[in-house]
């Protein structure tokens, strides 16, 4: 599988970003694949390597450019309960200070950049994300409904804009919750906001799990819930992205 590491210019300097893609000549439906706040690294590679062997092009950015390249902070191989609150620190002010508004001036450079790429189909693209990932994914979708045919997010904290990040959303759209994250109540809040802009989508809370579940260099991994994850996604980006 061919892989590869790209600089992508925007507003505020240049993005560093990996990308994975089938090695046939051929051009490829795109999918932006939002990492969560620890950022680009081996388990992100290989998500995106093994999304990518399904016929896509996939772009993972490092969204804490503006802090240095990749890597931003330095991690240890495996995110446990000793390391979390050390890496934690270092992760929380770059979330704090990615703004809504950076979310989408790099978003608008990232669309832009795919839709340039020669080894990716025009038409729409889909977009993905973990964790805080999973948010700028969904403001993504929000603000480029011409662009984005489907958004799907994983233990994101979605909820935080409000009802108004659903607004004008047309993507087709995948949600799935930590249960350690959402009680069953919060997803019925939740889901009715979605009703209520008329949104095409699919949410469900993970069973078993807690925040970061997808990561299995992380505490949190849960493989039936990383199964789980490939088993929603999968159909989610046929369905939105066939014959791309």
């Amino acid at each position: 599988m061919p892989t590869t590491t790209l600089r992508i210019p925007t507003p505020d300097g240049l993005a560093d970003a990996f990308a994975a893609f089938p090695d046939r000549g051929e051009r490829h439906p795109a999918v932006l694949m939002y990492p969560d706040g620890f950022g680009i690294r081996p388990v992100l590679r290989e998500m995106a390597s093994q999304l990518a062997g399904h016929g896509y092009y996939v772009l993972v950015p490092n969204v804490f450019y503006r802090h240095g390249p990749t890597p931003v902070i330095e991690l240890p191989e495996y995110i446990g309960e000793e390391a979390r609150p050390e890496v934690m620190a270092q992760v929380m002010p770059m979330i704090g200070a990615h703004t809504t508004e950076r979310v989408l001036s790099d978003a608008h450079a990232y669309l832009g950049f795919l839709a340039d790429r020669p080894e990716v189909s025009g038409g729409p693209v889909a977009v993905t994300g973990y964790c805080i990932g999973g948010l700028f994914a969904m403001r993504t979708a929000t603000a480029h409904p011409d662009m984005v045919a489907a958004v799907a997010a994983f233990h994101a904290p979605v909820g935080v804009d409000g009802p108004g990040l659903f607004s004008g959303l047309t993507a087709q759209v995948h949600l799935s919750h930590a249960e350690g994250d959402l009680t069953p109540e919060g997803l019925h809040e939740l889901n009715q906001s979605l009703d209520a802009a008329g949104v095409d989508y699919t949410s469900e809370i993970c069973p078993g799990t807690v925040h970061g579940f997808t990561m299995s260099d992380t505490d949190a991994f849960n493989a039936s819930g990383l199964r789980r994850h490939w088993d929603r996604l999968l159909p989610l980006l046929g369905r939105s992205l066939a014959g791309r």
